[in-house]
């Protein structure tokens, strides 16, 4: 899952780009290998050769700016890490990061903010690369209610406020299975992005001990429903309520800060659960 409230923007993602250090070489094959990706078929992708790809990783022969691109493409390389890519190979980043509350992203923000409105009374909000909450809708808020101050204040982060034991941890009747749910896709993406503040996040959080699921519950699901995926469920105010999660982003973006954006929506699991949603947002 992910959680958090409030509808006010924050800064984005303010990790350093990484400076030249190892050379490109390095950084491409150890990308290549990620993907596990031999020279060869990078270079039929690319439009290149094996030999020059094997220069390139070694150093013997240092790529266009152009084939730096190229080459981050096909390895379906973050943004971010394109725009290391490039430094290391000694030009300049191909890729801005605009502050998000710049004038240039207002239109982003508007439609953003429309979007998860729209899909209330089921819960939504945006995230960024470290899960910090851009914004979020009113289902988000009525599942935060009771949630300490001392959790809410900014920066808001989904992944603190999910898996902190004075946080939502609590209340979630499945925990060890969420909890599990969201570390994974934390390793996934520390994988993709050399972040020391997102392993730093994932530490921290991964160390939180795992307190016993909520109490007084007077009503529960259907255990007859189907579930179509891992649900997430979550007491509120004695019921149990059921949501599966959905995580988009942006397609093909050209801003680093637009890149690392994530909307995360949760769909109701059950009748019952929306039910509920729409009587309480009525």
């Amino acid at each position: 899952m992910t959680t958090v409230a409030s509808g006010a923007v924050l800064s984005p993602a303010a990790s350093a780009v990484p400076s030249a250090g190892p050379g490109v070489g390095p950084l491409l094959r150890a990308w290549r290998e990620r993907r596990r990706v031999s020279q060869l078929e990078l270079a039929l992708r690319a439009d290149s050769s094996a030999r020059h790809i094997s220069f390139v990783e070694t150093g013997r022969s240092r790529p266009s700016e152009e084939m730096v691109l190229r080459l981050a493409e096909h390895l379906e390389v973050p943004v971010r890490e394109r725009n290391a890519l490039l430094l290391a190979a000694g030009y300049a980043p191909h890729y801005p990061e605009t502050p998000l509350n710049d004038p240039a992203l207002g239109a982003l923000r508007e439609g953003l903010e429309r979007l998860i409105l729209g899909y209330e009374p089921y819960p939504a909000l945006v995230v960024d690369a470290h899960y910090d909450v851009v914004t979020a809708n009113r289902g988000i808020t009525m599942l935060l209610e009771g949630v300490p101050e001392s959790l809410l204040a900014p920066p808001l982060n989904a992944m603190r406020l999910t898996l902190h034991p004075e946080g939502l941890a609590p209340r979630i009747h499945n925990l060890r299975e969420w909890r599990g749910h969201l570390l994974a896709q934390m390793e996934r993406q520390i994988a993709l992005h050399r972040s020391g503040t997102l392993r730093a996040l994932y530490e921290e959080v991964a160390a939180y001990p795992v307190p016993e699921a909520g109490h007084g519950v007077v009503e529960e699901p259907d255990q007859d429903v189907p579930y179509f995926a891992l649900p997430m469920r979550i007491e509120h105010e004695g019921r149990v309520l059921s949501f599966v999660s959905s995580i988009s982003t942006f397609n093909t973006p050209m801003d680093v800060t637009v890149a690392e954006l994530a909307i995360e929506t949760f769909l109701p699991a059950d009748p019952a659960t929306v039910k509920y949603l729409h009587s309480m947002m009525s």
